[in-house]
């Protein structure tokens, strides 16, 4: 499959944050370091956490080309996102306003070339792959390239399960631990101070511990949903979270959870048969 494809994302859940405070009281309540936002024209990931560190939101976070701060998430509720996040707003100098259903989003996993008027453009690897997003004011009519032709269905899902790209409801869910779906790697800053959840985050990063952690791994075409995942000693070693609606030379992509310890894991097909567990980086 070639790379360049489009994707419609709808029109996320957005807030724009402005103001002198905007970037500090926000740094407080995101994971992610806010301050990057200066110094990058990328969106970034970042994770809304409760005090005891456990997933609230995903989110993704841009300047706007006026300087306001964006925070936006898929398939979440817009007045439930921003309560959550000014829940700590008391004297800060900062104004919220609720863009939702303004603008629209558009990915694409591969470089468009120059956005048209209007349209703010900003690289992102949402998808897994370096590509950029198109936030596309609403009446705003855009013709895109033949060369990028739309993803979706299960061409976008089984594109989304090959690139290991965790989904809301699937390998995200409220009250996980952002590090056990992997995204200390991208949402996560260590070094920028405090923020909701810090603490227990940094603990986890300390002791290196996780009851579980995501994997993304390629396994004999037959599996399935109700397919197990068992260890060495034949004991659940944890749950299948996704798979492929696509498969390629007898072999299909899937997301997981794993066990702590769980070792030499396999699946097992609903007609009892074993098939080893080829785990991807």
């Amino acid at each position: 499959m070639s790379e360049a494809r489009r994707i419609d994302c709808g029109s996320p859940a957005l807030l724009e944050f402005r103001g002198p405070d905007a970037t500090r009281f926000l740094n407080g309540q995101l994971t992610q370091d806010v301050r990057r936002l200066d110094q990058e024209t990328s969106a970034l990931p970042s994770c809304v956490t409760d005090a005891k560190g456990r997933l609230q939101f995903r989110v993704w976070l841009i300047k706007s080309n006026d300087g306001a701060l964006w925070v936006s998430a898929s398939g979440v509720d817009a007045e439930a996102l921003e309560a959550r996040l000014t829940r700590y707003l008391i004297a800060d100098d900062v104004e919220v306003k609720n863009l939702s259903g303004e603008w629209s989003l558009v990915h694409f996993t591969a470089d468009p070339g120059a956005a048209p008027a209007g349209v703010i453009a900003r690289d992102s690897a949402r998808f897994g792959v370096t590509g950029t997003d198109w936030w596309i004011p609403a009446g705003v009519t855009v013709k895109f390239s033949e060369s990028f032709p739309l993803l979706q269905g299960d061409a976008l899902e089984a594109f989304r399960i090959a690139h290991g790209v965790p989904a809301r409801d699937r390998e995200l869910y409220d009250g996980l631990l952002p590090p056990e779906a992997g995204l200390d790697a991208s949402d996560i800053s260590y070094h920028k101070g405090c923020y909701i959840g810090q603490e227990v985050i940094s603990r986890i990063k300390h002791a290196g511990k996780l009851n579980k952690r995501l994997i993304h791994a390629r396994v004999d075409a037959s599996v399935s949903m109700e397919s197990v995942l068992l260890d060495a000693a034949g004991k659940p070693a944890g749950e299948i979270t996704s798979v492929s609606p696509a498969s390629s030379g007898g072999k299909r992509d899937i997301m997981a959870y794993l066990k702590r310890g769980a070792l030499e894991v396999h699946f097992m097909s609903p007609d009892g048969t074993r098939h080893p567990l080829e785990v991807r980086a």
